[in-house]
């Protein structure tokens, strides 16, 4: 057994608890508030609904794919949720219906990358783009708010479960219900295989294909989960509510992994927290939004030049060689001897 000061998922993770503190410790210094118990929770809070989206878009990044359309599906997703709501068909029914959305523009675009072949990049825009249009149909574009408040999508924001914010205790059992998924199954096992190496997944018996369109349908369901503890917390519905997920999410997926080595659930939702501590630091302290998005790209840029395995094996290639040391001619008395 490896004793913990050499064991380096304990280094890891102990590097994340320092730089956490770290983060904790600067905030706090420039605004008295941020660890006070209020904004412990509206941060938890404002984490869950970027963790669902990190989480579903793990599955994507596992199998080596790239998807831009959660957020213009999130939206979709949105604008469903509160015209069903609006038309008196109950949180159930909104809940649902706006997975639904998510699950089927997952479908879509897993169907075009893995089985039609076209570029993840251009399919996962086209999707998005079709989706923020189609969100415009339900009321023009303008915001949905008719019944939300005597529909009780509120309390998916204010109630407590287990002791936890309700966004809190969803994300809790989503992620474990992701890791055990993920981690602890044959299931999980093979989006790995698929995302390592797909001729060897091929040939041993993993219907590559199927788990790429699994991981997109997965990615689009949590979208639109997410953006319902959105919708929750503003009391509104609108066509530009998925906008602020994509940049987040992808900047927890690739700090996580660049933390922690790999892409996992556990890592996206360090990752996760260690985003949102710093843009709930930037909320607090009233920092432009562009300010704070231009931290948050700047984050993405490094986490993923220190996961991307072509990056290292670059950064590799331009270190000097270590120059081998000159040949000594012998000394006279080494030469008498």
């Amino acid at each position: 057994m490896k004793p913990l000061a050499k064991n380096p998922i304990i280094l890891r993770i102990l590097a994340f608890v320092v730089l956490l503190a770290v983060v904790a410790a600067i905030f706090q210094s420039l605004t008295p508030a941020y660890l006070s118990g209020n904004n412990i929770h509206a941060l938890l809070r404002h984490m869950a609904v970027q963790g669902l989206a990190a989480l579903g878009l793990t599955f994507v990044i596992v199998v080596r794919q790239f998807d831009l359309s959660f957020p213009g599906v999130a939206s979709l997703g949105a604008m469903t949720l509160g015209w069903l709501i609006a038309s008196k068909f109950g949180v159930g029914v909104g809940i649902g219906g706006a997975v639904a959305v998510g699950l089927a523009c997952g479908l879509v675009n897993g169907i075009a990358v893995a089985y039609l072949r076209l570029p993840d990049i251009v399919a996962t825009i086209a999707t998005g783009g079709v989706a923020v249009g189609l969100s415009y149909f339900y009321s023009n574009g303008a915001s949905i708010s008719k019944n939300f408040f005597m529909s009780g999508i509120l309390d998916l924001n204010d109630a407590k479960y287990f002791g936890l914010d309700a966004p809190v205790a969803i994300l809790a059992l989503t992620a474990a219900i992701a890791a055990l998924v993920l981690h602890g199954s044959r299931f999980g096992r093979a989006f790995y295989a698929t995302g390592e190496n797909r001729v060897s997944a091929v040939y041993s018996g993993i219907r590559v294909k199927a788990y790429v369109l699994a991981a997109f349908a997965i990615c689009g369901a949590l979208s639109c989960l997410a953006i319902t503890l959105l919708v929750a917390s503003s009391g509104a519905a609108n066509v530009t509510a998925g906008s602020q997920l994509l940049m987040p999410a992808y900047a927890a997926v690739y700090l996580g992994a660049a933390l922690f080595g790999a892409a996992s659930v556990p890592a996206t939702i360090a990752g996760t927290l260690l985003m949102s501590a710093m843009l709930n630091g930037f909320t607090l302290m009233a920092v432009p939004y562009f300010y704070s998005d231009a931290i948050v790209s700047t984050v993405l840029i490094v986490a993923i030049a220190a996961f991307d395995p072509k990056v290292s094996a670059a950064l590799k290639r331009l270190r000097p060689a270590r120059q081998a040391k000159p040949l000594r001619s012998p000394s006279l008395r080494e030469v008498r001897s």
